[in-house]
């Protein structure tokens, strides 16, 4: 084990707490308690996993989520949300940003190192499973192995959950993709998460957009999913 994991929570008994029972499981921990440091952090610990705090002082996490997708040195690293607010639409924002799961307060203790545990795994498989292949698409461009898009031959700024869905959709051809599996691909999320399929739809919509002319090649299935059209 021994993943270093990067703690973003402003709230320092419960900062404390995760602390002492991720490293009670084996996990050596970084913590932050100001948003305003964490993508900073992130960039110089390079830590396995990061469990990100909605309500922060200095930048709010949706914000530090943002910008740590955003950025290439940190937007492979998994983010579990931790939030007090329950409502359905903070959890798809959250989501929607490229974070990979959630977990409401307050939890059980229990509940937060499995999801630890399985964010993790599936982010090794994924690691594992990534190898170095080179999709090409009209104008489009996709390096898996430097996690690059071009985009008529320059550098195109994708999210990481973007990045995974061009990925898996020009990977399969014009093979349809159900929405679920779409999950599973990008997020490496299954039903038993309880995941929003409609997630996907919000991500293809913003890919669709930063692809210009080229978007129209991800063609909508109606009450299926999606496929690529590389013709």
């Amino acid at each position: 084990m021994n993943e270093k994991i990067l703690v973003v929570e402003d709230e320092r008994d419960i900062a404390r707490m995760i602390e002492y029972n991720l490293k009670k499981e084996g996990y050596r921990t970084v913590l932050v308690h100001d948003g305003s440091f964490a993508a900073l952090t992130a960039a110089k610990e390079k830590p396995a996993l990061i469990l990100l705090d909605l309500m922060l002082p200095g930048l709010d996490g949706l914000e530090v989520c943002r910008r740590l997708k955003a950025d290439a040195k940190t937007s492979a690293i998994p983010i579990i949300m931790l939030t007090a607010k329950g409502e359905e639409s903070d959890k798809v924002l959250g989501l929607g940003l490229g974070a990979d799961d959630y977990v409401t307060k307050p939890f059980g203790l229990k509940e937060l190192m499995a999801r630890v545990q399985a964010v993790l795994r599936r982010a090794s498989v994924k690691a594992a499973a990534a190898g170095p292949e080179k999709l090409k698409a009209g104008a489009l461009e996709l390096d898996a192995a430097k996690v690059e898009v071009r985009l008529k031959g320059a550098p195109l700024e994708l999210t990481s959950k973007e990045f995974e869905l061009l990925k898996a959709l020009m990977a399969c051809g014009d093979r349809v993709l159900k929405r679920e599996e779409l999950l599973e691909k990008a997020w490496g999320m299954d039903s038993s998460l309880e995941v929003e399929t409609r997630t996907v739809d919000v991500h293809i919509g913003t890919l669709r957009k930063k692809l210009g002319k080229e978007g129209r090649r991800i063609v909508t299935v109606k009450n299926y999913g999606y496929r690529f059209d590389a013709e």
